[in-house]
């Protein structure tokens, strides 16, 4: 119930500034949800967090890509690395109140029937965010994996940071675990966050950068176990 009064505030209030306050102060607002989904899985399921590195501020605007196997590190990423632009379905716009307040945050949303087209908006969109002076948030994986299991990496994180000139920054965690996807019911327990070394993007090949990328989540991930 309090998640979903959360929403409800932070939607309709994401409506109200959007054209009044200027962006790197909506998304301080907007992320109050985020920040609130950690403090109440706390309280309300026992679910706690614990990050081995940093996120490297001076290393900024960069490139974050994550293991995507959760609705949890959704919300983290996306105060923890912010101002971050995140890669997304244009889909979750049409949620009454949670879209609304995700439209605000200058996503770079996408439209998966038409995949080759939705490739190119997202290097043209992604590079400009990052010269904006925005995080780039992207989940190779395109969809949620099961915790456990591994999916196939996309190139485009890696082209974009290579095309744009900023480092990338790999995320491996285990927040599956404690909130599985499409499952009502949470476990709790800690999750794991390992954020790496940025990698350096130049005179890097996209596919061997994200075969890189790809071996150093799923080790850490396997150390976890």
């Amino acid at each position: 119930m309090g998640y979903n009064v959360a929403i409800v505030i932070i939607g309709a209030t994401s409506i109200i500034i959007w054209p009044i306050m200027p962006y790197s102060w909506r998304w301080r607002v907007v992320t109050c949800l985020n920040r609130f989904v950690m403090f109440w899985l706390r309280v309300c399921c026992n679910i706690r967090y614990e990050i081995k590195g940093h996120k490297h501020a001076d290393q900024f605007p960069c490139v974050v890509m994550a293991k995507h196997q959760s609705t949890w590190e959704t919300m983290f990423l996306q105060f923890y690395f912010g101002p971050v632009s995140t890669i997304l379905k244009k889909e979750l716009f049409r949620i009454p109140f949670f879209g609304w307040a995700l439209a605000s945050l200058r996503p770079i949303a996408i439209d998966r029937s038409n995949p080759i087209q939705a490739l190119k908006e997202i290097k043209r969109i992604g590079i400009q965010r990052l010269q904006q002076g925005n995080n780039l948030l992207i989940y190779p994986e395109g969809t949620r994996i099961a915790y456990g299991e591994i999916g196939n990496y996309a190139r485009s994180g890696a082209d974009i940071a290579i095309s744009a000139g900023v480092p990338i920054i790999a995320v491996a965690h285990n927040g599956g675990k404690f909130w599985p996807h499409k499952q009502f019911i949470k476990y709790p327990g800690t999750i794991k966050v390992v954020i790496s070394e940025p990698f350096n993007t130049e005179g890097k090949d996209r596919k061997e950068l994200t075969e890189e990328i790809k071996n150093w989540i799923e080790g850490e991930i396997a150390k976890m176990d």
